[in-house]
């Protein structure tokens, strides 16, 4: 009983989500304004040179299983695997557009500071192999399970040019975008940081 009603006081707080569909480590609102605050604004650098393939995806985590692998069955509710780690079955919540699937094949795997985003911002200059570890980052609230039209719609979109289609999903969706920045050491632009304000005040 104390595990539910606490579970419930966690989705109301906005720590947790239908179907398990929050990663780890999405701060409290009052923290990420401290992280926020704290994140070097720059204009982005780099634009012309991005390439995918400069950030390694998807890693072996456990077995058979790679980094979309488990997150589908992180965020996944009676997800069924097959012996190559393919998700056969299941229910997935999709939280920025709340949209609920039961096909793997509808479900990305989002990056939520995308990929070149990244890059302009920092990773430019990192090694190969610490492109890998953010590129399949399951620590931090750098992954989510959503809807693949969704997923593809943001693309590598900061959050002042595309934002969750569920403005209920805003204040989660900038704890993590900041998190997810200040653990990485990434920069932010001006525009960025004003929508990301706006969105932790709806908070």
């Amino acid at each position: 009983m104390l595990a539910a009603v606490l579970a419930a006081v966690l989705l109301q707080l906005g720590f947790a989500a239908p179907a398990g569909a929050t990663p780890p480590g999405i701060p409290a609102a009052a923290t990420a304004r401290t992280y926020l605050a704290a994140l070097t604004v720059a204009a982005s650098t780099h634009t012309t040179t991005y390439n995918r393939d400069l950030f390694p995806t998807w890693s072996t985590i456990s077995g058979t299983c790679n980094t979309r692998e488990t997150v589908l069955k992180r965020d996944g509710t009676g997800v069924v695997v097959d012996s190559a780690c393919a998700a056969t079955s299941g229910r997935w919540y999709s939280p920025y557009d709340g949209a609920t699937w039961t096909a793997g094949s509808d479900v990305d795997i989002d990056h939520m500071v995308p990929l070149k985003n990244a890059w302009i911002s920092g990773a430019w200059a990192w090694t190969t192999s610490k492109r890998e570890s953010f590129a399949n980052d399951l620590s931090d609230p750098q992954l989510f399970a959503v809807t693949d039209n969704v997923n593809q719609s943001k693309s590598d979109k900061s959050p002042d040019a595309w934002k969750p289609p569920l403005t209920s999903y805003y204040c989660t969706y900038a704890r993590a975008w900041v998190k997810v920045k200040y653990v990485w050491a990434l920069t932010i632009t001006s525009a960025e940081k004003s929508a990301l304000t706006s969105m932790l005040n709806a908070c």
